[in-house]
């Protein structure tokens, strides 16, 4: 299997046809075909229902469509980065992040860090917990935001902050007037769920939530974004849990609320390499200690 491959087949999920696919490729369409059946050979597996008008995925294509589309984008994040660095001849620093943390402290860090390193590029690379850890060994990343824990002896972890939980909820949501919610007043409420895939993530720390409660949640959607879920809350699909740094996120016909229990918290942990002994990972941990004291020693109206 190589590149090509899932550039193709991705072409012909885009365009529901083998026809309009070759046309965007450029390439004639007997080739294509063989190409993708070659690629069926090799999976084991049918990637598409060939009687469908318009051409359909099938259950093994949705899921291979979804993961290609990561893995070029991977790609091109790549070709990106290694063509910049050449460019530049700068030293870089490349940070993983899970997209949440974007409303918590991380943007601050990552401008403090670049006014005191200004010949060092810093890059930014949004990725859950698993692939950062991936991403750390095989020297794609240095340094990685998380939320999962986890045991590696070849990555150290330092927990930055316990973010208590929020629950979103649309603005005509019959617990609207209530200022903080119990566990127990959300149990059986419509849950939309972030995000899909990969697992393990943030979506099973969440239905563990509920699964320590002896309560089986009612997860009416999974999404593969934070802003999705948000979007179907203010619909009125459902309810998401959601970190606290998310409601500075002032996304129209969505209110948070509080969760009551102090134990429901989700962590900001970042992760570097065991055996990374770069003064600028030392750096920007000194970094990350000074923005997030700072932001808890500072009222929450500032």
């Amino acid at each position: 299997m190589e590149l090509r491959h899932l550039r193709y087949f991705t072409a012909i999920a885009g365009e529901r046809s083998f026809t309009r696919a070759a046309e965007k490729l450029r390439i004639a369409q007997p080739p294509l075909s063989r190409q993708m059946r070659d690629l069926e050979d090799e999976l084991g597996v049918a990637l598409f229902e060939r009687g469908s008008r318009p051409l359909r995925l099938t259950p093994a294509g949705r899921f291979f469509h979804e993961h290609a589309l990561q893995i070029l984008e991977r790609a091109d994040e790549l070709r990106i980065t290694t063509r910049r660095f050449g460019e530049t001849g700068r030293r870089q620093l490349v940070i993983g992040f899970v997209g949440s943390a974007l409303y918590g402290g991380l943007p601050d860090v990552v401008r403090d860090f670049r006014e005191t390193h200004s010949r060092l590029e810093v890059g930014l690379v949004e990725m859950n917990t698993v692939e950062q850890i991936a991403a750390l060994k095989e020297g794609r990343i240095d340094v990685g935001f998380g939320r999962l824990r986890f045991d590696d002896p070849a990555i150290r972890r330092e927990v930055i902050v316990e973010e208590s939980l929020l629950v979103a909820l649309s603005p005509d949501h019959r617990l609207r007037d209530r200022k903080t919610l119990r566990f127990a007043d959300i149990a059986a409420e419509p849950l939309v769920l972030y995000p899909r895939s990969p697992r393990p993530s943030y979506a099973d720390q969440i239905l563990s939530f509920f699964r320590d409660r002896s309560t089986e949640p009612q997860v009416v959607q999974e999404v593969r974004e934070l802003q999705t879920a948000l979007g179907l809350v203010a619909a009125g699909v459902g309810i998401s849990l959601v970190p606290q740094s998310v409601q500075q996120l002032r996304r129209h016909g969505v209110l948070y609320r509080p969760l009551a229990e102090d134990s429901i918290t989700s962590p900001l942990i970042m992760s570097f390499r065991a055996s990374d002994t770069s003064p600028e990972v030392r750096e920007i941990l000194d970094v990350i200690r000074a923005v997030y004291n700072a932001a808890r020693q500072t009222p929450p109206d500032a």
